[in-house]
């Protein structure tokens, strides 16, 4: 980790050298040098989070989380998820079951700070810098018209996963396809769409293509059928290739202002340049599959479970331990557009394809427009940490 700080401290005063008036560019997407954990133990007390006003935001809605967290640790395939950060999957599973216990007891904030700084480890996210600065934006679920039948009206497919996709046990990352014997890259968003080679594998199909488009970036969505009723879908896998910001293509040429790069001022774009709609989706070779789902189960994350708002973090599942207990300290946008201060209990349960390295994370929003607009104004620095078990406690 020293010489993570120090190559970061001599790079940025080599870019001051070489030109000082230009602004530091914050690469909140820097992949961690290898060997480095995503997660750094805090032994400065001075650098613990204020667990007393932390407090203030436990309800009923984080122990549901909390309780799906437990849940998905049963299952048989979630310990090959593990060693993640250090972290083994048995000290991963008595960790969430402590802190359930915990909620359930703890009698007062101060009651609750004593006895987490009494049981728990207290790690922060490294963060893209090394000293823990974490970028979160936010996500939702979006509801559209849909059909389950290809029309006039109804022309762009949701596809299902292709049975020879090959994912990586270990990691849930997409490793490519099986041709002839070998592993070979899976077809990217301009070839899948291009060939045609997934028909047949339609769920559903929507009105345009940059609906069908807003559904692959937030992983899940509620679909009205033609005759009123409901379709759930959610994330079923990716294509393997890495995500690329269509906002930030957008801003970098001229095409949105730098602060209206969110779904809405895309929305508008494209409404208004239709013929532009292939040539920048394109340019981002990610594609994502879906799946159906229960209404019970949904709106569901990566691991396979439903997401709470404002509970669920998205998080790079490379780097961090999935279903973890998590404290993030940033600001939100309000409904209006005020920031408000937003230091909250949240549960490592999803993740995305803009979601990579230690300095990123997705805040869950929730359902619909005004879930849209929320995630769409979130872009807010802050920091992100963990809870774990101390040795030998139970």
């Amino acid at each position: 980790m020293r010489t993570y700080r120090l190559a970061l401290v001599l790079a940025a005063l080599g870019a001051a050298a070489g030109c000082r008036h230009k602004e530091v560019v914050k690469d909140y997407a820097r992949p961690l040098p290898p060997g480095a954990s995503g997660l750094r133990k805090i032994t400065d007390p001075a650098e613990l989070p204020d667990l007393k006003a932390a407090y203030a935001s436990i309800d009923n809605s984080l122990n549901e989380a909390l309780d799906r967290s437990i849940a998905w640790t049963a299952k048989p395939s979630a310990a090959q998820h593990f060693p993640a950060a250090g972290i083994s999957f048995d000290h991963a599973v008595r960790s969430l079951k402590a802190f359930r216990k915990l909620l359930d007891t703890c009698a007062s904030a101060a009651d609750f700070e004593q006895r987490v700084l009494e049981d728990f480890d207290v790690y922060t996210s490294v963060g893209w810098d090394g000293s823990g600065t974490v970028l979160f934006t936010g996500y939702y679920s979006p509801v559209f018209n849909a059909s389950g039948e290809k029309t006039v009206e109804y022309r762009y497919p949701l596809y299902t996963r292709p049975p020879d996709l090959v994912v990586d046990p270990a990691t849930g990352e997409t490793r490519g396809r099986r041709a002839g014997g070998a592993l070979v890259p899976y077809a990217t968003r301009t070839e899948i769409e291009n060939s045609r080679m997934l028909e047949g594998r339609e769920l559903v199909w929507l009105k345009d293509k940059f609906s069908a488009y807003i559904i692959h970036v937030n992983g899940s969505a509620k679909l009205v059928l033609p005759d009123g009723g409901t379709l759930y879908v959610g994330y079923a896998g990716n294509n393997g290739h890495p995500y690329t910001s269509i906002g930030d293509i957008l801003v970098r040429e001229k095409k949105l202002d730098p602060g209206k790069k969110g779904l809405a001022a895309m929305r508008d774009f494209f409404a208004k340049n239709p013929a532009q709609v292939d040539h920048y989706l394109h340019r981002n070779d990610r594609f994502v599959f879906f799946q159906e789902y229960t209404s019970e189960n949904w709106p569901a994350g990566s691991l396979g479970f439903k997401v709470t708002q404002e509970r669920t973090l998205a998080t790079d599942k490379s780097v961090f331990p999935r279903a973890g207990m998590t404290l993030v300290r940033t600001r939100i946008n309000g409904e209006s557009g005020e920031k408000r201060p937003f230091l909250r209990f949240m549960l490592d349960q999803d993740t995305g394809g803009a979601i990579r390295a230690a300095g990123r994370a997705d805040i869950y929003m929730g359902i619909g427009p005004k879930a849209e607009l929320l995630a769409g104004r979130q872009s807010e620095e802050g920091r992100m940490y963990y809870f774990f078990l101390k040795p030998g406690k139970a």
